[in-house]
């Protein structure tokens, strides 16, 4: 398991989460999606991603960085509460060869439910 973010603050978050409720302990690495250094970062067989796609800046960039960490064969899944930009990235991860399978789920909240998809990204 890595968890990668651009604020430290975010991962030290992440890492007493895992620690909480996972009795585990992630790796961490600071990784600004932008400009990525991902020397020793390595691949992995699934990448999850939660409300990611909020800026354009954003969906581009980690439509750059996901073919390069996900290995072949694996699958990066974005859960996405219908962002305005989620179809720039989807566009563009469909001219690096990937499939997009959608699948819309309500995420229950005491006061309502909210809708999300979940994209199920693959080559």
């Amino acid at each position: 398991m890595l968890a990668t973010d651009h604020y430290e603050a975010a991962l030290d978050f992440t890492t007493y989460n895992a620690r909480t409720n996972l009795h585990r302990e992630p790796k961490v690495s600071v990784l600004d999606w932008r400009e990525p250094d991902t020397g020793g970062i390595g691949t992995y067989d699934l990448i999850f991603a939660a409300d990611v796609l909020y800026e354009r800046k954003n969906a581009a960039a980690l439509a750059d960085l996901v073919p390069k960490l996900l290995a072949p064969g694996g699958e990066a899944i974005f859960a996405d509460p219908r962002r305005d930009e989620a179809p720039v990235f989807l566009e563009a991860m469909e001219r690096y060869g990937f499939q997009d399978a959608t699948e819309e789920i309500i995420v229950e909240q005491p006061a309502s439910g909210v809708k999300v998809l979940l994209h199920r990204l693959r080559r």
